[in-house]
């Protein structure tokens, strides 16, 4: 990799750790940026769909079945937009889970910086399969 495209990952990386603060999830905060012809497209964080309260968690600590993960709100919310996401990069500060995974090809993102490993890291696996590039920055 070179210099001047790790000074722009690690900005973008910088950005989507500010991101995931927005998060009301307690057990993690996950913040994602979609990057296309060095704009940023979209941006997500984990938490509950709209109209739900932005409790993450349920009384056991664990987390509900319907939180979106950040890059799931990323992509939805380019879907929405007149942008698209094919050929762009997508900066996660988590990464992607197998479920995601697919989204992210489906969505035509190319490349995924991540700096910090899923527990199951069958996600990175499949997107490497597919040729989708993926960066653990550390």
């Amino acid at each position: 990799m070179d210099k001047k495209q790790a000074k722009y990952d690690r900005a973008y990386l910088s950005m989507a750790t500010e991101w995931a603060k927005l998060s009301h999830c307690k057990r993690k905060q996950v913040g994602a940026l979609i990057v296309k012809n060095k704009t940023i497209i979209s941006d997500g964080y984990n938490g509950t769909p709209s109209g739900f309260t932005n409790s993450c968690e349920d009384e056991n600590g664990e987390t509900h079945w319907y939180v979106l993960h950040a890059e799931a709100n990323a992509i939805l919310k380019v879907a929405k937009s007149t942008q698209n996401a094919e050929g762009a990069t997508l900066y996660i500060t988590l990464s992607p889970c197998k479920e995601c995974s697919k989204l992210i090809i489906q969505a035509g993102i190319k490349r995924v910086v991540y700096l910090s490993q899923y527990k199951d890291s069958s996600g990175i696996d499949f997107l490497n399969k597919f040729g989708i590039e993926t960066v653990h920055f550390k």
